[in-house]
């Protein structure tokens, strides 16, 4: 036996002399397995000399070492994985959905952003929780609201102007009506016009990679008098999440909304909801499709009447046009997808907006309209009248359904 060989063998003989007083048999076993394997080649037989303890012994010892470090927690753990009681969302699968549930009919916050903020306390949310079958607390509900990307904030006017006093009850309205058509298989789309893009060399908003000194070359300046625009006007199937845009040659009208709405329904709203007698329409309050235009009521009588269904159309309250969810579940992923490139061409822009793609399987078909819609059509006070127009008691203005001319019956 060389001479470090025999050092080690007594250091070992000397540590398990001085601890084996307070070791118990597991200890002994697993303290001379811990000397085995620092010991390295012939271990198991040193050990055995310097402790008594038997080979059997030892390499059960070496066996729960392995185990131990295995199942050991891992670093900043105290517990191994899988260690103690399940998390509560996972013994309440139900539990996530239902408070997201109940936070999305009162949320305030910019859509557009990542954070939200609700107004309903911590206690609160945990109360109506607990009633709807999902025993939860307070400190509960304020864990799992961040990382459903919800904060706490004070209220604060971020809108231009004076909100309306029944904003938050219309965007009830608009919530109750969207499950209903949906419960009944019905379609519910989210219509709006984009803003208008210039056609040509002109720079676009945003940053693209591109080689090194290889930017695509715009115009130093934007002329927008005479230069050819696009105007991009969508239709968001809120169920499907997909959608339509037709990209305009000429003016933003509520003929030119209608008839988008109209080639929705032909190329895709048609073949999904083939047995639709119904369609809820949720659009801003202002615009092509306002609650005050005249032709965009007239024109939804005459798409009612092709259609052969009632249109109902429920209007976001003044100032909230960020909260349409076309604008945060579809035109800003189009906005996304063609930053930084000048938008040469109308087949540009549709090739563009047609491969605006999303992680949640987001699709959109894209056509140009050539049609040329003209600013300013007169309504008369008749065809007024004609229109086969049916108010809600809450807003009439904002919520009414528009039924075919054959719905009414003959005198």
């Amino acid at each position: 036996m060389s001479s470090r060989y025999a050092e080690k063998e007594d250091a070992v003989r000397e540590r398990f002399t001085r601890l084996a007083p307070t070791l118990d048999e597991r200890g002994r076993r697993l303290f001379g397995a811990n000397e085995a394997i620092q010991f390295g080649y012939g271990g198991v037989f040193a050990v055995r000399r310097a402790t008594g303890l038997a080979k059997n012994t030892l390499k059960r010892g070496i066996a729960e070492l392995q185990d131990l470090e295995r199942l050991a927690p891992p670093a900043g753990r105290q517990r191994r994985a899988g260690a103690g009681p399940k998390p509560l969302t996972e013994r309440d699968p139900g539990l996530r959905p239902a408070l997201i549930e109940l936070v999305a009919s009162s949320t305030h916050g910019d859509p557009m952003r990542p954070l939200l903020h609700t107004s309903k306390s911590a206690e609160k949310l945990a109360r109506e929780l607990t009633a709807a079958g999902h025993p939860v607390s307070g400190d509960t509900v304020l864990r799992l609201l961040p990382e459903l990307g919800f904060t706490m904030q004070k209220t604060q006017k971020t809108l231009a102007g004076a909100q309306h006093e029944d904003r938050d009850a219309q965007f009830q309205r608009i919530n109750a009506l969207t499950k209903l058509f949906q419960a009944t298989g019905q379609p519910v789309v989210s219509v709006d016009t984009k803003k208008k893009e210039l056609v040509g060399e002109y720079a676009n908003g945003g940053r693209e990679w591109h080689p090194s000194g290889e930017a695509p070359r715009v115009m130093d300046h934007d002329f927008p008098n005479g230069v050819p625009k696009a105007v991009p006007y969508g239709v968001y199937d809120i169920a499907r999440n997909t959608g339509w845009v037709s990209v305009g040659v000429s003016g933003d009208t509520a003929e030119f909304a209608t008839a988008t709405i109209g080639r929705w329904w032909d190329h895709m709203g048609s073949p999904i909801y083939p047995g639709a007698t119904d369609l809820l329409v949720v659009a801003d309050c202002g615009g092509s499709n306002g609650y005050r235009v005249r032709l965009w009521r007239l024109q939804l009588q005459r798409l009612a009447d092709r259609l052969g269904m009632a249109i109902t159309v429920a209007h976001l309250p003044p100032a909230t046009s960020k909260w349409n969810k076309i604008e945060h579940r579809m035109f800003s992923f189009i906005s996304l997808n063609w930053r930084g490139r000048p938008l040469l061409s109308y087949e540009t822009i549709v090739q563009l907006i047609g491969s605006t793609t999303t992680s949640k399987g987001l699709e959109i078909r894209c056509e140009i309209d050539q049609a040329a819609y003209v600013k300013g059509k007169k309504v008369s006070d008749a065809d007024l009248d004609a229109i086969l127009i049916e108010r809600d008691e809450f807003h009439g203005e904002w919520n009414y359904t528009i039924f075919p001319h054959a719905f009414r019956e003959d005198p």
